[in-house]
């Protein structure tokens, strides 16, 4: 996640004449293509030193192996319970943005309070609710597929592997992913036209008036 700095002043302690970070007010990060592990073990670092941070298309993320192979590793998981009373856990989540949750608390020390406090800047989400679809969306160079992994080498996505092992939502967050995909096309067709519009009164203006347009972008006007 890129984050800013800027130096502190100059009349600062030299022991703090450093460069001191500046967090955004909260980093939407758009999990799809990315590996689930690399993409959980750079979002913790990052809620371990304050900043927040939104998860969404969780069902999107990539998981190393292949589907079987995943399907096996996860229902051996689904065998661990306690055999006294299974309701005192482990609980076995089954939706994408449940099981991101799961991974990213294990990096964090989640029973101190400095890591309780750092889940608490943590939400995850299946799909693209509002209002984070108004939102800018980043990624992570770092933890994406066709960067740190190998060509030829076999993956499964998050969302099918939830399918398999018992998660119901599947096609509700799809088609609410594809309303949300046709008005965001809405909305951009309709920008590219007041900026066609736009560029044309701008060209139609400055035929107009001749040899000012000159003198006007000269004195940065144009």
């Amino acid at each position: 996640v890129a984050r800013s700095h800027r130096a502190l002043s100059a009349g600062a302690p030299r022991g703090l004449q450093t460069l001191a970070a500046m967090f955004e007010k909260v980093v939407i990060v758009d999990c799809r293509g990315h590996l689930m592990g690399r993409l959980a073990s750079i979002v913790a670092k990052e809620l371990l030193s304050g900043q927040r941070v939104v998860c969404v298309r969780a069902e999107e993320l990539n998981v190393t192996g292949s589907l079987y192979r995943n399907k096996l590793k996860y229902g051996e998981f689904l065998r661990k319970r306690t055999n006294t009373n299974p309701s005192h856990g482990p609980f076995h989540f089954r939706a994408p943005s449940r099981m991101l949750h799961r991974a990213i608390r294990g990096m964090v020390p989640h029973k101190t309070p400095r890591g309780a406090a750092a889940m608490e800047r943590l939400k995850c989400f299946d799909g693209i609710p509002a209002p984070y679809d108004k939102m800018k969306r980043m990624v992570i160079p770092a933890a994406l597929r066709v960067t740190r992994l190998r060509s030829g080498r076999k993956f499964c996505v998050l969302g099918r592997l939830s399918e398999e092992v018992g998660w119901k939502h599947s096609a509700a967050v799809k088609m609410l992913e594809e309303k949300r995909k046709a008005r965001d096309k809405a909305y951009a067709d309709e920008q590219r036209k007041q900026k066609a519009a736009a560029a044309k009164s701008k060209a139609a203006a400055t035929k107009s008036i001749g040899a000012s347009a000159q003198v006007l972008a000269a004195h940065g006007y144009a």
